[in-house]
């Protein structure tokens, strides 16, 4: 009991002092608390990982960040209780909401009972495998999944592909390698899902520095494969290499149904990763997005920030939320969805507050 105090006191505090820097109440650059988003509550998804286990018995601590083999299992994520606080959290701004859930329950199964498990609940859509980023422990990425599940209405056909990321803003290199060992598996995790769910039924969405995984896999599965067929490939603010992607791209667009890449001019990750790298990312606007023909290009820098770093915007933004649930759910082209306006052949522009 002690430590579920201590651990709403900690969420609390952390709530309580990223509104006052973020301004929450009067600062018009971030998004507000969206009070007609639904609450999380309890939610439950199954996921495959790469990470090793720890040997601890409390459910956020089972995964580390080593390299290991191939496991799957589910993750319970719960919402706290936060009592009469709970006013708090009405107020509070949607970045926040990640330090309001708790990983309750995680349990570990074969990864024919999960894919069995998920034929069930998917029916005729078929799986949506999300690849997350750099700087994400398991825990972290249990919460986060929850979030994007969520906000994407993904329920049922939702399955996270953990890597084993070392969860430290420090170590950006490391992360780099360990995803770039994880690419093998990624691909084969794929063709596994087309074998078990059909041609043409296997969305993929990746995040950050999962996104460029989940081009590598891409290009690894076409080359074993060059007949497959998958679903919609979805990449938000990815961490890659604008040029290498235009490279890869003609082995990688034929066998997909489409490609999004999801862009932002504040995106401050990505303008360290610049910095870094010093090559565009393909998640940064601005880029000359006609050298990627086919590819359809989503600039959100028209929409209100959706935190200090501008690059969650895939499990904060409601109005993001809406798109990736017509692309993903309802399989509608750029030209079609609500609150997008053309602003070139393969580019468009994401207005706030247009949702479905």
């Amino acid at each position: 009991m002690r430590q579920v105090f201590a651990e709403l006191a900690r969420k609390m505090g952390v709530i309580l002092v990223s509104m006052f820097f973020a301004g929450a109440y009067a600062a018009p650059s971030f998004a507000q608390a969206d009070l007609a988003q639904p609450e999380i509550h309890a939610m439950e998804f199954p996921f495959f990982t790469l990470r090793n286990r720890t040997g601890s018995l409390e459910p956020e601590k089972i995964y580390g960040s080593e390299r290991s083999d191939l496991k799957a299992g589910l993750c319970r994520v719960e919402e706290l209780d936060l009592g009469v606080l709970s006013p708090l959290a009405d107020v509070a701004p949607n970045f926040m909401r990640e330090e309001l859930l708790r990983v309750e329950d995680v349990r570990e199964k074969e990864s024919a009972v999960i894919l069995d498990g998920l034929e069930a609940t998917a029916g005729a859509r078929g799986p949506a495998l999300f690849v997350h980023g750099y700087y994400i422990g398991f825990e972290k990425g249990c919460r986060r999944a929850a979030l994007l599940q969520q906000n994407a209405d993904l329920a049922g056909r939702f399955l996270w592909f953990s890597w084993p990321s070392d969860g430290s803003a420090a170590y950006y290199t490391h992360d780099e390698s360990d995803l770039y060992w994880s690419v093998p598996d990624l691909a084969d995790t794929i063709i596994e899902l087309v074998r078990r769910f059909g041609e043409g039924a296997v969305d993929l969405i990746g995040h950050s520095l999962g996104a460029r995984g989940v081009v590598l896999a891409l290009y690894e599965v076409a080359n074993r494969q060059p007949n497959i067929e998958l679903g919609h490939i979805v990449l938000l603010a990815p961490d890659m290499d604008f040029d290498i992607f235009a490279r890869m791209l003609p082995r990688i667009e034929p066998v997909a149904k489409s490609i999004s890449v999801y862009a932002a001019s504040g995106d401050r990750p990505l303008a360290l990763s610049r910095q870094l790298h010093g090559y565009a990312r393909l998640g940064q606007s601005g880029n000359d997005v006609s050298r990627i023909p086919g590819v359809e290009v989503i600039d959100l820098s028209d929409l209100p920030s959706d935190g200090p770093t501008g690059h969650l915007y895939h499990i904060y933004s409601p109005d993001v939320g809406a798109d990736l649930r017509q692309l993903l759910n309802e399989g509608k082209p750029a030209e079609t969805r609500g609150g997008l306006v053309a602003k070139g052949a393969n580019l468009w522009h994401l207005k706030p507050g247009a949702r479905d």
